[in-house]
């Protein structure tokens, strides 16, 4: 193994050392650092030209100016990094890259993982349902979806997702016609989603119907929008909710320690729901606490998951764990809607609090729960934008994975044995079926990390890709090279984490050291 990672770092390290090299020679033939000046009407234009020669080594070769470079990149090994600076605006490129990471990461953190989670849950479901009317409808919304420009996307919702929902909050009525089109489209979608029987569908249709039509008599006779709030008996029928589809998930509502474990996690989260305002308003908050709390939330679940034990008391843990997630989620959820009517009738924010452009709003001032608020209503339409267009390619990756491996004889010899079918699905289809994904997830993250060039340019978040395009546009040379050797070596990391991600989910795969 020792000798495996030795290799692996080896090999890396020269791959890194040629692709810098490389891009340093071509970018240096695609830029012109002079281009203002040539053009420019001083008497002492060649003055300046020579002093811009001077300053940037322009009379050196390419090879000199990349060792250069590449002295004070290696630094960074020690701890002395440095990877030049801006000449027009003299500033560091190691301070630029730090902003232009965390601004990146903020964009693409949330997006990435909502597409990966739903789109390999509806393409799981989409193969299981192979040929079916929702299998037909999934690949047909996928295929739209991934061919649609980003652009496009992104202008789309910002006219009708921020700037047609802030004019909708000025007067929040909704329309009988959308009461029928959200019935209509949850009841069909979850009767082909669940198939069976035509007595089953007809009930999951009303049931899904029904439930829809609950939330929506309840958006609208609470005034949910103007003023969204869960309370104590939302949090607690969520609670359940989550309890329960966790159970479903992990081991099915037949293992009654964890279904019990899992219900006593929500339960917890109930009875602190009072306490856990207090918590909040006396210690304050910030993201450290938050996700500390996140932390200890998962713990406790655990915790009460060993408590409850069993025979199988790892299957209890595990799913009383996962349940304290979205209960500890739903907790930060209402404190957050809380100061909803504060940020909203903000002067900054006019009651527009769905944001076409920017990071944060310029000049606003508030505590965490507003700042916070502040940064989901700006980050909403670019999750959004890369989110659908992610979320296209991983259902068509898991729907294929999913296929191939239900076709497998091991599948067949499950199921000839009488296991249940959420038991050969969850336990022998669904591991296997992601093994394909490890080696595209990985890559697909750091691609994103490397800037959404066009989604940071349409809403005006000055990430990694902005800072690219913007360092190329002005032929600035040492932000270019930083972003690629980051990118570069974030590459050679996602590669070596699929490898780990394999050998995890395939345990016939082992290092040949």
């Amino acid at each position: 193994m020792v000798m495996f990672f030795v290799r692996r770092l080896l090999t890396s390290s020269l791959v890194v050392l040629v692709s810098t090299f490389v891009m340093y020679v071509l970018v240096s033939i695609a830029i012109d650092p002079l281009a203002d000046l040539r053009t420019s009407t001083a008497q002492n234009k060649e003055q300046l030209i020579e002093q811009r020669r001077q300053l940037l080594q322009l009379d050196e070769s390419v090879f000199h100016r990349y060792f250069d470079w590449l002295g004070g990149a290696a630094g960074c090994v020690v701890g002395q990094c440095d990877l030049g600076s801006n000449w027009q605006t003299n500033q560091q490129v190691s301070d630029l890259l730090s902003g232009a990471i965390l601004t990146t990461l903020q964009l693409v953190s949330l997006a990435t993982v909502l597409a990966i989670l739903i789109g390999v849950f509806v393409g799981i479901v989409s193969a299981l349902r192979q040929y079916s009317g929702f299998d037909y409808s999934i690949t047909f919304v996928s295929f739209l979806l991934y061919s649609l420009p980003t652009f496009w996307v992104a202008v789309l919702l910002k006219q009708f997702l921020a700037i047609g929902f802030n004019d909708f909050l000025a007067d929040p009525s909704i329309a009988w016609w959308f009461y029928v089109v959200c019935v209509l489209l949850a009841g069909v979608t979850l009767m082909a989603a669940l198939g069976g029987t035509a007595t089953n569908r007809l009930r999951n249709f009303a049931i899904a119907g029904g439930a829809t039509l609950a939330v929506l008599l309840y958006v609208e006779l609470t005034d949910f929008i103007s003023n969204p709030t869960l309370g104590i008996v939302g949090v607690a029928v969520l609670s359940i909710g989550a309890a329960l589809c966790v159970t479903i998930l992990s081991t099915g509502l037949g293992d009654r320690r964890s279904l019990y474990a899992a219900l006593t996690v929500a339960g917890l989260g109930i009875a602190l729901y009072q306490p856990m305002r207090f918590f909040w308003y006396y210690a304050g908050a910030s993201w450290p606490i938050v996700i500390g709390m996140g932390l200890l939330a998962v713990v406790v679940g655990g915790l009460v998951g060993f408590l409850w034990g069993g025979p199988d008391r790892s299957t209890v843990v595990r799913t009383a764990a996962l349940t304290a997630l979205p209960v500890a989620f739903l907790l930060f959820i209402d404190r957050l809607f809380s100061t909803w009517d504060v940020y909203v009738n903000h002067v900054r924010i006019g009651g527009r609090p769905i944001s076409t452009s920017g990071r944060r709003t310029p000049n606003f001032d508030g505590n965490f729960w507003m700042q916070t608020l502040d940064l989901f209503g700006h980050l909403l339409l670019p999750t959004l934008t890369l989110t659908l267009i992610s979320f296209a390619a991983y259902t068509r990756y898991a729907r294929a994975s999913t296929l191939e491996v239900l076709n497998q004889d091991y599948i067949r010899t499950a199921r000839a044995k009488g296991l249940t079918e959420r038991t050969v699905i969850m336990r022998h289809a669904f591991r296997n079926a992601l093994i394909p994904l490890a080696s595209i997830v990985p890559v697909d993250i750091i691609t994103l990390i490397g800037g959404a060039v066009i989604t940071e340019r349409i809403f005006g978040w000055r990430g990694m890709g902005f800072l690219f395009v913007d360092s190329l546009g002005k032929n600035v040379i040492d932000p270019i090279m930083a972003y690629l050797l980051v990118v570069a070596i974030l590459a050679v990391v996602a590669n070596f984490v699929a490898d780990l991600v394999y050998a995890v989910l395939d345990p016939r795969i082992r290092v040949n050291a």
